[in-house]
C-alpha cells in the first residue's frame, strides 16, 4: 500500500500534506509522467509556479491520476504561485487564471505570492515566463513597478471561494520569501488570515527566528531547498560548489547511520519533526519513495539540535545576485 504523508490543518481549515513532490526544474517533457508516478507512489501535494512553467504539465499528469480512478480531485493538494510581473490587482487576477486553467483542475488549494517583488509588467504574449528579466536573452533585469504589497494582498484574498465569494477559484492563500517585518504589516490589514510561509529552509540556513514568528501567528512554514546546494549545483552556482554536499557532512551521515535511514530521509524529517513541510524532487522512484517515507520514524532533539548546528546562514535562492540587485532579506 502507498504511503500517505500526515497532514497539518491550515488556517483556513483545509488539510495540507507534510511532504509534497516539487516541480521547480522538472522538464516540461518529462513533467506530466513524472507527477503521474509520483501520486501513483502516494504523493497527494504538488508544488509548482507559474514561473515554473510546467503548470500545464503537471495538470495533466494529475487529470491522468484521477481519469484512472487512482485519486479524487479532492485528495489532492496543488500549490501555484503569483509571479512578480502580476502584482497589481488586474493583472493578479489575470496571470490566477491563466494558472488556474493550465493546471485544468477547477480550482488551486493554495496560491502564494512568490517573492514580496513587483517588477514592470510584461505582457503575456511579449515573453509569457519572465522570470527577473524583460528581454528573452535574460541579460535585462525587470525594473521595480510601485504596487503595494497590500494591493495583492487584497487580489489574492478576491479570489478565494467562499460562501460571499462562490465564484472564487483559490482555497487557501499565503506567502512565499516573506520576512518577519513585512509578515506582521500584512497581518495587519489582512482581512483573510495567510495560510502558508514558503521560505528557503536546509541546514545551512535554518532561519528559526521567522519559523518561529510564523508559527506563533498561525501560519504554516514549507521548506523549499531542504537539500540545500543540491538543489543549486545544477544551476551552477558558485555558493553550492564551495561547501560540503549536506549528505557528505559527518552529523548527516552518522544520524542517518544510527536510524538506518538515507541521508536525505535525515534530513526532511529534521524538517516534518517540526512541523515544516517540504516539496523535495527526484528522478528516481527509490528516492521518491525514500521522501514520502520520512515520517515514518523520528529524530531524537539531540540529532535535532546537531543538524541545526550546521547553519552558516548561506542562502542560495537571493535576488541581490541579479545585475541590478533586489534586497529583500536582511
Amino acid at each position: 500500500m502507498a504511503t500517505r504523508a500526515p497532514t497539518l490543518k491550515l488556517a483556513s481549515g483545509y488539510e495540507m500534506p507534510l511532504v509534497g513532490f516539487g516541480i521547480w526544474k522538472v522538464p516540461r517533457e518529462t513533467c506530466a509522467d513524472q507527477v503521474y508516478n509520483a501520486i501513483k507512489l502516494g504523493y497527494r501535494h504538488i508544488d509548482g509556479a507559474w514561473d515554473y512553467t510546467n503548470s500545464a504539465e503537471a495538470g495533466q499528469g494529475v487529470r491522468r491520476a484521477i481519469e484512472e480512478g487512482i485519486v479524487k480531485r479532492e485528495d489532492m493538494f496543488i500549490t501555484s504561485k503569483l509571479w512578480n510581473n502580476y502584482h497589481a490587482r488586474e493583472h493578479a487576477h489575470e496571470m490566477a487564471k491563466l494558472e488556474n486553467e493550465a493546471w485544468g483542475l477547477g480550482y488551486l488549494d493554495l496560491f502564494l505570492i512568490h517573492f514580496p517583488i513587483s517588477l514592470e509588467l510584461i505582457p503575456f504574449d511579449k515573453i509569457r515566463f519572465p522570470a527577473f528579466w524583460c528581454d528573452k536573452e535574460q541579460t535585462k533585469v525587470t525594473p521595480l513597478s510601485k504596487v503595494p504589497i497590500s494591493e495583492t494582498w487584497k487580489a489574492l484574498e478576491e479570489m478565494v471561494q467562499t460562501k460571499e465569494n462562490p465564484n472564487g477559484f483559490v482555497q487557501s492563500i499565503g506567502i512565499s520569501n516573506f520576512h518577519n517585518q513585512l509578515i506582521y504589516d500584512l497581518l495587519s490589514y489582512a482581512k483573510i488570515h495567510p495560510s502558508v510561509l514558503q521560505i528557503e529552509h536546509h541546514p545551512y540556513l535554518t532561519q528559526p527566528d521567522v519559523i518561529a514568528m510564523a508559527q506563533e501567528n498561525n501560519i504554516a512554514v514549507t521548506g523549499y531547498s531542504t537539500f540545500g546546494p543540491l538543489s543549486f549545483m545544477e544551476l551552477d552556482y558558485p555558493s553550492a560548489k564551495e561547501v560540503k554536499p549536506l549528505f557528505e557532512t559527518d552529523v548527516v551521515k552518522s544520524i542517518a547511520a544510527k536510524h538506518g535511514k538515507a541521508p536525505g530521509q535525515v534530513i526532511l524529517r529534521w524538517c516534518t519533526q517540526r512541523n515544516i513541510i517540504v516539496v523535495p524532487k527526484s528522478n528516481s522512484v527509490e528516492r521518491l519513495k525514500q521522501n514520502l517515507e520520512c515520517c515514518l520514524f523520528d529524530l531524537g532533539e539531540d540529532d535535532i539540535k546537531r543538524i541545526s548546528s550546521l547553519d552558516i546562514g548561506l542562502r542560495f535562492n537571493n535576488p541581490t545576485t541579479l545585475a541590478r540587485p533586489i534586497r529583500i532579506f536582511p
